[in-house]
């Protein structure tokens, strides 16, 4: 997860904040200087993490924060609103054009991930109802537009080329051309890599630049490569005129000083970031939601967006009154784990709540993905009779289920406690509430998680 080791360090800082009552200008530098330490290590541009401090340390000296009764809440509030700016402050969202079809160009260096991110933008479009075209324009790199063309297949969505013998210059004129005439609304224009030192490759792009005129030039940079991405945005930008940048791999750099850095440095806009290699795994770059990420603080609006995107919901509501009359079965279970896979990686999705940071570092918390394998054959193994009634699997039924899931005795015995524990959680949940929220305020919410010193274990 990006920003993992950011996010530890700048909640150790904020936790000694929160123990004092008033906090002095001693205090304040003390803080200052940890989390310069820890911009410095999350590979963020020095020049950067400069100016960033001097920012913060204005505002969390003033009387704003000595005249508060919570001064490291300010503080915090401050920290997180200067980051907000620091990356680009409100989300940018892709130009479109006047009169169809708006044409993107992706440009990048080699390796940097710009076909499959190419395919991964179509999909984000298709999603919001548009027709893509994607024009593959790299003749250079083997494979590359068969890369596309299966991407596209992928998709549904159509891809153009000349074969590897015509210019780059003339496809992206051609399949321009292919999209007015057909109606695509977007068009996706696929470039080799290049190197910024390359002088034929970086003429070669700025020449399809002016040939199709697009209404968006996108740099495609690898934010596991830390500055190096920075440096390249900075040179890229000053060649071809950047309007927005996206980043790939972003789950895979626990820095994230790429993404902290890169619009200060180049004054370009992070557009998009890419999660995870699937299809689908590609956001819309909020910096605000970011900032809370960073923080600690959790990003429950990208939750629920992913959540309506992927989620049906006749289903969804359907499931809601199960739940209500527990009349949640295994099979319900199993469509439900469906769902959330759907969503993506746990430890990602775990990320966007808030405080669950402090958890998955806690070293005693894991997420088992194999658990959850273990969980799910267990519940496959079931008849359709022992799913909806799980009360009738007897000692002989889970021997039997054991061996068809590979699993043990005692986890299926384990499962249907934790599922019948759930079904009681729910029944109780659903009568507390009222019109008017909870009944019976916390002694009632502590009741249905077992009382003192227990926790709730989910069969997940």
């Amino acid at each position: 997860m990006a920003f993992e080791g950011l996010t530890t360090r700048l909640q150790n800082v904020f936790g000694k904040l929160k123990g004092r009552g008033k906090v002095s200008e001693d205090d304040v530098n003390e803080a200052m200087r940890e989390v310069r330490l820890a911009l410095l290590e999350a590979d963020v541009n020095f020049k950067v993490v400069k100016d960033f401090i001097a920012k913060v340390k204005e505002r969390a000296t003033g009387q704003e924060v000595q005249k508060s009764f919570t001064p490291a809440m300010v503080i915090i509030d401050i920290v997180n609103k200067e980051l907000t700016e620091l990356m680009g402050g409100t989300q940018e969202k892709l130009a479109k054009a006047n009169k169809p079809p708006t044409v993107i160009l992706m440009a990048g260096l080699q390796g940097a991930g710009k076909t499959t991110l190419t395919g991964k933008l179509a999909k984000l479009l298709q999603s919001q109802n548009h027709k893509p075209l994607l024009v593959a324009g790299d003749i250079y790199r083997p494979a590359a537009i068969k890369q596309l063309e299966v991407l596209g297949e992928q998709i549904g969505a159509q891809v153009f080329t000349l074969g590897d013998k015509v210019s780059p210059v003339e496809i992206a004129k051609q399949g321009v051309q292919l999209a007015k005439d057909q109606g695509n609304d977007y068009v996706l224009i696929d470039t080799a890599g290049r190197l910024q030192i390359d002088e034929e490759l970086m003429q070669e792009i700025k020449d399809i630049h002016a040939a199709v005129k697009p209404d968006e030039v996108l740099l495609v940079v690898d934010a596991m490569t830390g500055q190096e991405a920075v440096n390249v945005a900075k040179s890229f930008h000053e060649q071809l005129a950047l309007t927005g940048v996206v980043l790939t791999k972003l789950d895979g750099d626990t820095r994230g000083g790429a993404a902290l850095s890169v619009k200060a440095v180049t004054g370009c806009p992070i557009k998009f970031a890419s999660t995870g290699e699937r299809i689908d795994q590609l956001e819309a770059f909020h910096p605000d939601r970011m900032a809370s990420r960073i923080l600690g603080m959790g990003d429950m609006l990208s939750l629920i967006e992913k959540a309506q995107e992927t989620m049906d919901k006749d289903k969804a509501a359907e499931m809601e009154r199960k739940m209500r009359t527990a009349e949640f079965t295994f099979d319900d279970f199993l469509e439900q784990m469906e769902q959330v896979r759907k969503l993506g990686p746990l430890d990602q999705l775990l990320d966007m709540l808030p405080g669950m940071s402090k958890v998955k570092n806690n070293p005693n918390f894991k997420i088992d993905e194999k658990q959850i394998a273990r969980t799910e054959a267990i519940a496959k193994s079931m008849t359709k009779a022992e799913k909806h009634k799980p009360d009738i699997i007897n000692y002989s039924r889970r021997k039997r289920i054991a061996a068809g899931s590979g699993t043990t005795l005692a986890d299926v015995n384990r499962l249907l406690r934790q599922f019948e524990d759930m079904k009681k959680m729910m029944k109780q949940f659903s009568g507390m509430m009222g019109p008017k929220g909870p009944k019976g305020g916390m002694k009632a919410l502590k009741g249905m998680f077992g009382g003192k010193g227990k926790n709730m274990k989910f069969p997940f």
